[in-house]
């Protein structure tokens, strides 16, 4: 009887000890086996068709973000732009308008005068008022005019703008896919990477689920290199195990300043118990 007691209190403080770990305790630490990737990889193409008149880099060159990466031809649309431009600046035309309405009215004033001492016509002063109002309209029609030639202005110089294609990252050229002189319609130019920072993918067992969180930190060895240990964030935490295998990924962003390690890297990613 004594025993069967002394077997049923062990069993269950024994349940008891695996509730309370939420995690495996195999081991002082948790290690496994990750891949250095890139943070952004971006294939950067051209919003309009046309001929490629430069690529200002090549691969493995480093970029910033904003930088010139190629330009497609663009003389009619400079020309264009130039026209749109000297429209805009145009007064003349408004300028004679407002001398003409200011003739109009010293006329319609005059006439009006005489129309009171009955020395002209009703219809010689409807005609006086009524080259008045023409007057003003033609003046209102030319400000109209200015303002459209200055939204053709705007638009013009943002055509022109997209001839020019800009690096949307801080990276690295990865590849090369078109030279100047070929046409660009809906095909990549450059490949760019960003590699500051880096992300970690890390395949992990589904018994870590829950163990591993947001924010977590993580010790990253890059086998290849050798150099000591990275730090690094969990960013990412998967919450769809994959049945097969039962595993679940994992990304890990680490901080590379100075480029100092490549992305392509195989590592060990050591997360230390709690």
């Amino acid at each position: 009887m004594k025993l069967v007691y002394i077997f049923t209190v062990s069993c269950f403080i024994q349940i008891l000890l695996a509730l309370a770990v939420p995690v495996p305790i195999y081991a002082e630490y948790l290690e496994f086996d990750g891949l250095i990737e890139p943070h952004m990889v971006v294939k950067v193409g051209s919003g309009v068709s046309g001929i490629l008149a430069t690529v200002d880099v090549d691969r493995g060159e480093m970029v910033q973000k904003g930088q010139v990466l190629a330009t497609l031809q663009s003389g009619v649309e400079k020309a264009t732009m130039e026209l749109a431009r000297t429209r805009a600046k145009m007064e003349a035309s408004i300028k004679a308008k407002q001398e003409r309405l200011a003739y109009s009215e010293r006329q319609q004033k005059r006439v009006a005068d005489l129309y009171k001492e009955n020395a002209l016509s009703y219809e010689k002063m409807d005609e006086a008022e009524t080259n008045r109002k023409l007057a003003e309209l033609e003046v209102l029609e030319a400000i109209e005019n200015k303002s459209l030639a200055e939204m053709e202005l705007k638009r013009a110089i943002k055509v022109v703008k997209r001839m020019k294609i800009v690096s949307s990252v801080k990276g690295v050229v990865v590849k090369r896919f078109l030279s100047p002189g070929e046409f660009v319609e809906d095909q990549p130019i450059l490949e760019l990477a960003q590699i500051d920072p880096l992300n970690v993918e890390v395949i992990l067992p589904v018994d870590m689920l829950g163990y591993v969180r947001v924010g977590m930190q993580a010790e990253v060895k890059p086998e290849a290199l050798g150099s000591g240990n990275y730090s690094a964030e969990v960013t990412i935490v998967d919450r769809v195990v994959d049945a097969a295998s039962g595993t679940f990924g994992v990304r890990l962003e680490m901080p590379n300043p100075k480029y100092r390690l490549p992305p392509g890297l195989k590592c060990k990613v050591i997360f230390h118990g709690e």
